[in-house]
């Protein structure tokens, strides 16, 4: 496992800023691919946008929904994003993404901000739980999420590959 101590901020930056791209990536692919995060996302009108970033003007993705629950990672957000979840610091963002602390403990420890309806940022919680559960080996996601969702395997595998698929896709794509 990375380790915050022995990893200085440079390093650490490059490693959320491509983290960042993965699971902005990961969240759209797994919006095309999982029932439940469609349901979840189909909460948000088409156009909504949500954006994660790390304050002050760090590493970030955008999403744009579309109808039925879709999301499109988009280069750039038009207007302010109707929902923006901020890390307050480049080190909180590396605990979140190298696993060592799931979203929902770094929001209780005061390490991220939602600025926007809170209910929304519940649910995009949800989600990005449900792609970890989906996309990380069971040790790795048990230690990400707070409930880990046991999935047959045969699911599990076939929506990783999708989505990991998908995800490789957009990379070479560059949207």
């Amino acid at each position: 496992m990375i380790n915050k101590e022995t990893l200085g901020y440079d390093a650490q930056k490059a490693y959320v800023t491509t983290m960042m791209q993965v699971v902005g990536r990961g969240l759209a692919a797994t919006s095309r691919v999982d029932e439940a995060v469609q349901k979840e996302l189909s909460a948000f009108p088409a156009g909504y946008q949500i954006s994660m970033t790390v304050f002050p003007s760090g590493p970030s993705f955008v999403l744009r929904m579309q109808d039925g629950g879709i999301a499109d990672m988009v280069p750039e957000a038009v207007g302010k994003p109707d929902l923006t979840i901020r890390f307050k610091h480049m080190t909180h963002a590396f605990l979140v993404f190298s696993f060592q602390e799931g979203t929902a403990q770094a929001f209780a420890n005061d390490r991220m901000i939602a600025d926007g309806n809170l209910s929304h940022s519940i649910r995009l919680v949800r989600c990005l739980n449900k792609m970890e559960t989906l996309i990380l080996p069971k040790l790795v996601a048990a230690r990400a999420v707070k409930r880990y969702d046991n999935l047959p395997l045969s699911e599990k595998i076939l929506k990783a590959a999708r989505i990991y698929g998908l995800v490789a896709k957009s990379f070479v794509a560059g949207n």
